[in-house]
């Protein structure tokens, strides 16, 4: 998600004062319980593992169903015939790089293309429950699965080797790994070009992300905004849409502080709490 290369600032924020981590002391990093969370609890393997339990149910539904599109923005003129597909997104969705987040957070140190491209590189990202089996199940059925992210395009072999080497399907014919700028029209951290250049060719059955973004070209509106964009899309989430948990980067986070990643980082946690809605004794 290389709104991904923006959003894994939120690890980034720190406290007021930068002083040395200390477990005793103020917190130094907004990422660590949300790193904490995704590595070591499972209620996030719960959670996780059920999403994509809950996609397997509906897999039959959508494929019977010639008139089921889960990309409505995109899927334009008559696509009864077509071939079925899934888009998922990779970052958080299908590979889990809480290693990198781990990092950044121990480190008190931030997202850099510098860094995020050599993590890339050791393709040492782990499945994210329960996507393996999903993806899996799908393609047996003859699904073709789309990998959408938004990591750049030169990172695409090593983002390929990744999830071949954990037995996630990628067809060798087709080109199923689509890298953000890997073509001219695809320069944009917005996926609705390359959702629309799936559904040329397939019908798409479901959409998986854990970013608003991965659903929505509006995801970097205000809070106001995406709330009515989320409403107005009401009936496809957990029926044609499902949302993976990631309490650590997002535009959930980037909206709070209308998107200004060049603000200073204790003026953008500022704005964070002040968006809190918070009981007083």
């Amino acid at each position: 998600m290389k709104f991904l290369a923006a959003a894994f600032l939120m690890t980034a924020m720190s406290a007021t004062v930068p002083t040395t981590a200390n477990a005793d002391g103020p917190a130094q990093n907004d990422g660590l319980n949300a790193t904490l969370w995704l590595q070591s609890s499972v209620e996030y393997k719960a959670n996780a593992l059920g999403t994509y339990r809950l996609g397997t149910l509906m897999l039959d539904a959508a494929l019977a169903d010639k008139s089921w599109t889960a990309a409505p923005n995109e899927q334009m003129g008559d696509f009864a015939g077509k071939p079925p597909a899934i888009i998922l997104d990779v970052d958080e969705t299908v590979l889990d790089n809480s290693p990198y987040q781990a990092w950044v957070v121990i480190d008190n140190n931030h997202y850099h293309s510098k860094t995020w491209g050599p993590f890339v590189n050791t393709m040492i990202s782990r499945p994210v429950p329960g996507s393996l089996d999903f993806i899996k199940t799908a393609a047996a059925k003859g699904i073709k699965i789309f990998y959408v992210t938004n990591r750049k395009a030169p990172l695409e072999p090593a983002t390929r080797k990744n999830l071949a080497a954990l037995g996630y399907p990628v067809d060798s014919s087709e080109d199923t790994v689509l890298t953000r700028g890997e073509q001219a029209a695809w320069k944009s951290s917005k996926k609705s070009p390359r959702r629309a250049h799936v559904t040329a060719n397939y019908r798409v059955l479901m959409v998986f992300g854990d970013n608003f973004g991965d659903f929505v070209d509006g995801y970097k509106g205000t809070l106001a905004e995406r709330q009515a964009l989320y409403e107005k899309h009401d009936a496809m989430w957990g029926a044609k849409w499902f949302m993976l948990a990631n309490p650590s980067y997002g535009s959930w986070e980037s909206s709070t502080f209308g998107g200004n990643w060049r603000m200073p980082s204790g003026e953008r946690r500022q704005m964070k709490l002040d968006a809190l809605q918070a009981w007083k004794p």
